[in-house]
């Protein structure tokens, strides 16, 4: 099968959902041409690297002028930022001259990420309304939206989020209509989409496709000894619900489990932390890393993965990485939504500061608890969220639109 991937960042291990798709659908045999933007050095390493996995890369440079600028003419009008910070006419071009070969589509199957992406595909299905292209939405980003409107610790994330949320619905609801099939990673994703959907219109099929986690590459490591006073919190520093995450754990929590545990140690890892996170290191007990070349060794060094979740969509990566370098997981009940888990066996579920402080202590208290919940969440994340196997359903979806 010939396959265009519309990507709006270069996809690397960090963007793990394109990434690992386009990786293993060119294991399983087809081909696939990669459309991509960026800016740096950074982005230029990471397509030389797409090169070797793709038939061919299509890759143009995005200034972050033009995104910027893309926004401020959009202000006036009704359309998200979000669809507009990634449009850039000549990688359009480039689509729409490979799509379009001799009068007949040179692919089986067009597809396209994020709603950042989603103006790509609607700019193809205007012109070969034909041509079958798949949207993956990914997660429901109003859902995510309405949640940070409420409760993200910065107030320009919530000045931002609240301008963007109207205008994000009315979109989302209008773009589930527009294509040949929509993906989201989560149940809960596929369901507040749904209920976007206005004046009667008809929705594409909404396919769950979950993320996957690299079993290759995140995986137990038996050589490195746990400390068993360290937990660990990952995800990149500069996203708001991360950076709400950790705020709700340092104020909240921690203090609940320094007072019976005082020499216990958090490692907050990731890339791009703000001053007010930096600052936490003024506590001795607290470390935050900034960008690490990888983050396995922390993953394998903790007794405890922390994923508080306040607000958030789709599926946390975060957790399935823990999982697979057998380090337990304590999370909340908005996190494992989008997961097939066994609470209180394959990961800890806990919603308020008391109950999520009692389920750190047990494990760090308990060697055979936190051994027995650890080789569980293995097992789950093996049986459940291994690339290879979900990149096979995407094929068979693609595969539908063909018959």
């Amino acid at each position: 099968m010939k396959i265009a991937f519309v990507v709006p960042y270069v996809p690397n291990k960090i963007r793990t959902r394109p990434y690992n798709l386009i990786n293993y659908l060119s294991r399983l045999g087809h081909e696939v041409t990669l459309f991509t933007l960026g800016s740096g050095e950074a982005d230029l390493a990471d397509v030389e690297h797409m090169r070797t996995i793709c038939k061919y890369v299509q890759y143009a440079v995005q200034p972050t002028w033009r995104s910027l600028l893309n926004c401020v003419a959009a202000i006036p009008s009704q359309r998200p930022l979000q669809t507009v910070y990634s449009w850039n006419p000549e990688l359009a071009a480039q689509l729409k001259s490979l799509v379009e070969s001799s009068g007949e589509s040179v692919f089986d199957v067009v597809h396209v990420e994020h709603l950042r992406g989603s103006r790509y595909g609607v700019f193809l299905k205007t012109l070969f309304p034909n041509v079958p292209v798949v949207w993956d939405s990914v997660d429901c980003i109003s859902h995510l939206f309405e949640q940070a409107s409420k409760q993200s610790g910065s107030v320009f994330g919530k000045l931002m989020t609240r301008f963007e949320l109207g205008r994000t619905r009315k979109a989302e609801g209008d773009l589930v209509t527009r294509f040949d099939r929509v993906l989201v990673t989560s149940m809960t994703d596929k369901n507040a989409l749904i209920k976007l959907i206005m004046n009667g219109g008809e929705p594409a099929p909404i396919t769950v496709l979950p993320n996957g986690v690299d079993l290759g590459y995140f995986q137990p490591n038996n050589s490195v000894q746990r400390d068993s006073q360290t937990m660990v919190f990952s995800g990149k520093m500069s996203y708001h619900a991360n950076i709400s995450m950790v705020k709700y754990l340092v104020s909240e929590v921690m203090p609940r489990v320094w007072d019976r545990r005082p020499e216990t140690q958090l490692v907050i890892v990731g890339k791009d932390p703000p001053s007010d996170i930096k600052a936490m290191t003024g506590d001795v007990r607290i470390t935050v890393t900034g960008t690490v070349e990888d983050i396995r060794p922390y993953l394998w060094r903790a007794t405890v993965a922390v994923v508080p979740l306040v607000y958030g969509a789709g599926i946390q990566n975060k957790i399935l990485e823990a999982m697979a370098t057998e380090t337990p997981v304590v999370t909340t009940s908005k996190a494992v939504s989008a997961l097939q888990t066994s609470v209180g066996r394959d990961i800890l579920v806990a919603d308020t500061p008391t109950d999520f402080s009692t389920e750190i202590l047990r494990l760090m208290e308990s060697v055979s608890f936190r051994v027995e919940v650890a080789k569980m969440g293995l097992h789950y994340v093996q049986s459940h969220h291994n690339w290879m196997g979900i990149a096979s359903q995407l094929v068979n979806e693609y595969q539908g639109l063909l018959v």
